[in-house]
């Protein structure tokens, strides 16, 4: 008997039903249903409070100095907890997830993405609030903030849920650190490495190598050197792939009335052919359209606000809304130009040679080709290592953060090497299993951290109001956080202009 590929084939199968739960419509509803929930209790926040948050976020880029200021060597600048969480969000999947979901699920899912990404706002906004709240200084005097802290420290004032709290962390923790090696590291090197042979014909074994060196570098050097990285990566790649979609959307303007016809088309199942409503297709558009809008934008997962915790900012609430405009940038800008680069050229529904439907990367990479013909190949390798290199640096981040929680300090160095070292096996190994079972570890790591999140509605609101309140004028105490001393320590601070 070929034990190995019988406990290959059994891990596959109890992996394919747990995935099919994890992301089945069950759970895609309690990620979109949190957001809702806190969307109606903060009087759609992300509407009425637009000007604020924008104000708060990428007007206050290019207005105050503080948002630039990390303030010490501990910590760090809320443009850079921004941009460090933005290289983890926008990888891979907002060029290959987003043409893979218009495949499958057709051009409807590009709405119900839009509409995971709306409600998903609040539900990063609330993490966030959270991870200011309840973050703690480590050994190093580094800010240690994220999902285990505030369900940990959090219920500790539940009645009934005061003993589950450091379980469900730990939990988290396991999950977290566990998908930080697979859809954090070798799934991404290995789509870099794929592309680099494919256009460059670079072996992948090189590729391996290289991006391992450079990320032991990188995540050797800590959260500061990784956030130094990462602000001057995030924003050039950004606007890059941006300039790239945008010529051709405005080359294929023509073709954006049909197209936005068909996305509303397909997101409520009207078949154009038969003339009428198809309950298939809207549950193909609505469950691709969530799942790749959460997926990659991260809302609900508990991951970004790990770095968005070691932020120098003292008022929970301000890093909250860059939350908001996390979740805005990474799906309603980037995802929703990838949308419009496949479906305004026409190149949905393509095969390639052998009869196989074209989806993923190459899908984009015919949509450039049709404009940037023998630049096209490039253009799109530079957009995957770019992105899939920064969402390895962000993951890395989440990893070390998840293992400090749960054995403390001394572990971490120990998990960059391995993490470093797992870059060359990424781009060497066929990884399909893998990339399924970090999926699955993923997803689950939205389960505690919903829970906690939930649980904690309260206390999101009641530091919103106490934000807005003092906004207004109220003489009110701020509450910057749950520990005495840190919260003495906050109002001693200088005033953020």
């Amino acid at each position: 008997m070929n034990y190995a590929f019988s406990i290959g084939e059994t891990i596959a199968k109890v992996n394919g039903a747990v995935n099919g739960f994890v992301w089945g419509i069950p759970m895609l509803l309690l990620l979109i249903g949190t957001g809702v929930y806190f969307t109606i209790r903060t009087k759609f926040f992300q509407i009425g409070k637009w000007k604020l948050w924008q104000g708060e976020t990428i007007l206050a880029i290019f207005k105050k100095k503080s948002v630039h200021k990390s303030g010490s060597k501990t910590s760090i600048s809320q443009f850079q907890a921004l941009t460090t969480a933005l290289a983890a969000t926008i990888g891979t999947g907002n060029i290959a997830g987003v043409a893979t979901a218009i495949t499958i699920g057709g051009a409807g899912a590009v709405f119900w993405m839009w509409v995971s990404a709306f409600f998903g706002m609040m539900t990063n906004y609330a993490e966030n609030v959270l991870g200011i709240y309840f973050r703690r200084r480590n050994e190093k005097g580094e800010w240690s903030g994220g999902a285990m802290y505030y369900i940990e420290n959090g219920f500790r004032n539940k009645k009934f849920l005061r003993h589950i709290g450091k379980p469900l962390a730990c939990i988290f923790s396991v999950f977290c650190v566990c998908a930080s090696f697979g859809i954090g590291n070798m799934s991404q090197i290995n789509s870099i490495s794929v592309s680099m042979q494919s256009s460059f014909s670079i072996p992948p074994l090189v590729t391996g190598i290289v991006l391992a060196a450079v990320l032991a570098l990188v995540i050797l050097g800590g959260i500061q050197r990784i956030a130094r990285v990462a602000e001057r990566i995030v924003p050039f790649m950004a606007v890059l792939y941006m300039v790239g979609t945008i010529i051709i959307v405005i080359m294929n303007i023509r073709q954006i009335p049909s197209v936005i016809v068909d996305i509303f088309r397909g997101a409520f199942g009207v078949d154009a052919v038969a003339g009428g409503i198809s309950g298939v297709l809207i549950k193909e558009a609505m469950t691709w359209g969530f799942k790749r809008g959460v997926f990659s934008n991260e809302a609900g997962l508990g991951s970004s606000v790990m770095v968005h915790s070691a932020s120098n900012v003292k008022e929970p609430v301000r890093q909250g809304m860059w939350g908001i405009f996390e979740v805005f940038f990474d799906t309603f800008v980037i995802c929703s130009l990838t949308a419009f680069t496949v479906l305004t050229t026409g190149v949905v529904g393509s095969v390639d040679a052998a009869g196989k439907l074209v989806e993923g990367v190459p899908l984009v990479s015919m949509a450039f080709a049709q404009s940037f013909h023998d630049a096209a190949g490039w253009f799109v390798t530079i957009a995957v290592l770019l992105f899939a290199f920064t969402t390895v640096l962000g993951w890395s981040f989440y990893g070390s953060k998840a293992l400090e929680y749960l054995f403390g300090q001394k572990a971490v160095i120990v998990y960059k090497i391995i993490f470093i070292a797992f870059a060359v096996m990424g781009a060497t190994m066929d990884l399909s299993l893998a990339w399924d079972i970090s999926d699955t570890l993923n997803g689950l790591m939205a389960i505690p951290n919903l829970i906690g999140v939930l649980v904690l509605s309260g206390t999101v609101m009641a530091i919103t109001k106490n934000y807005l309140a003092r906004r207004r004028g109220e003489s009110l105490p701020p509450l910057y956080s749950a520990y005495p001393d840190i919260q003495a320590a906050q109002e001693q601070a200088p005033e953020e202009d």
